[in-house]
């Protein structure tokens, strides 16, 4: 049946639809597709790293021996196999976590949503790094919070800096380990003093850790959760050390939090999927990460020196960059006349892309700022693209 003279539908957009935007990283990947450019834009694990044949055999044996529970739905809370394998494994140094605080998500970004849909009103004050994780920053302003920006330097967030902004602030955000996007660790000393800090306060602590297993010594890096379980909420994701192409992550919290936190998710997508989760569990409960994960941090710390030689060789000495012991992210500070957006432009027609810096700050962006990935770039391109960037660079002096 054909309608007669239908009227143009009007599209009445809801207020927090109307002020949702893009992210600038997704919209730097569309160029960076092409295959001509040398791009250190992406947080994109290194396919290199990716186990494909084990993630097929799980695949065949979950399908073949339990595929009827494995294509139905499932509990919202996930996989309890897989859940008493994260709760095992971030048991240490005298805490204990048991997988009733553990609830699966579909990919840490979804617990970014479910943390902000459950703590943050309109107005609320968030606390975040300066700079902070983009997708924090996006997932969170959804829920119109008031952000307050926590100082930090070479050794991570500064814990003294809490206290003036801390006033019925609903939690602090943090990322302690080769933080995105800077590449900085938050010290030892720094971890107890802000576990301490937001305890004194009755403030809840994100401790988001994606990047953890990739110290490039193979270091153990102390969680902040297991300082104190009942203040610290903790993220974890099989993105950077299975692959992201499985959408999987966790949160572990506190149980009066985690339960509406899987209320949120009900109301959200129901569960996430049953058979992925299985499929991880089958991959990972043998050991297999503690032989894999080591690949990950060779690869990334050979092109991470690759890229920090090429840049003390290309780069003027008016720049000056982070110095990461793991994770993905080199962040540069130009001096403050230079626009990094105005330089990406330049380089994309050379041929390069990053990513600038100013998005990834919640209040008074520093412009002179941008960040480098050197995972899925070989030794050879990122010599390449770091010599086009340095002459671009000293161009601008």
């Amino acid at each position: 049946m054909k309608i007669e003279n239908p009227n143009p539908i009007q599209w009445r957009f809801s207020e927090r639809a109307q002020q949702l935007q893009s992210s600038f990283i997704r919209e730097i990947l569309k160029i960076t597709q092409q295959p001509e450019i040398i791009s250190f834009a992406g947080g994109l694990p290194s396919p290199a790293t990716f186990p494909v044949e084990e993630m097929k055999s799980a695949f065949d044996k979950v399908l073949s021996t339990t595929g009827k529970t494995a294509l139905q739905y499932g509990p919202t809370d996930g996989y309890m196999p897989l859940r008493q394998w994260i709760a095992d494994s971030l048991s240490k140094n005298g805490a204990r976590i048991v997988p009733e605080q553990v609830l699966m998500v579909s990919g840490s970004q979804q617990a970014l949503d479910l943390l902000g849909k459950v703590l943050i009103d309109e107005g609320s004050r968030v606390l975040v790094e300066t700079p902070s994780y983009l997708g924090a920053l996006q997932a969170f302003s959804v829920y119109r919070p008031e952000f307050a920006s926590v100082a930090t330097d070479d050794d991570g967030l500064v814990p003294a800096s809490i206290g003036p902004v801390a006033a019925g602030a609903r939690l602090l955000y943090s990322l302690p380990n080769f933080q995105n996007p800077t590449g900085r660790t938050l010290s030892i000393a720094r971890r107890q003093e802000l576990v301490e800090t937001c305890a004194r306060l009755g403030l809840p602590l994100i401790e988001d850790d994606p990047y953890g297993a990739l110290s490039y010594k193979g270091e153990p890096l102390p969680k902040m959760v297991a300082m104190n379980p009942e203040g610290v909420i903790y993220m974890g994701s099989f993105s950077k050390v299975l692959t992201p192409g499985i959408r999987l992550g966790y949160v572990v919290a506190p149980l009066p939090l985690v339960r509406r936190l899987e209320l949120a998710k009900q109301a959200a997508d129901l569960h996430t999927a049953q058979l992925t989760q299985m499929v991880v569990h089958e991959v990972i409960k043998d050991g297999f990460l503690d032989r894999h994960i080591p690949t990950i941090r060779e690869l990334y710390g050979n092109q991470c020196q690759a890229m920090l030689d090429a840049m003390a060789e290309h780069f003027p000495a008016s720049a000056t960059w982070t110095k990461p012991q793991g994770g993905m992210f080199i962040w540069v500070t130009l001096p403050k006349h230079i626009n990094a957006m105005e330089l990406l432009d330049e380089a994309i027609k050379e041929k390069v892309a990053f990513v600038p810096g100013a998005p990834f700050y919640a209040n008074e962006p520093e412009t002179n700022t941008l960040r480098l990935s050197f995972v899925t770039v070989p030794p050879e391109r990122i010599r390449q693209g770091i010599a086009i960037l340095g002459k671009l660079i000293a161009a601008r002096l």
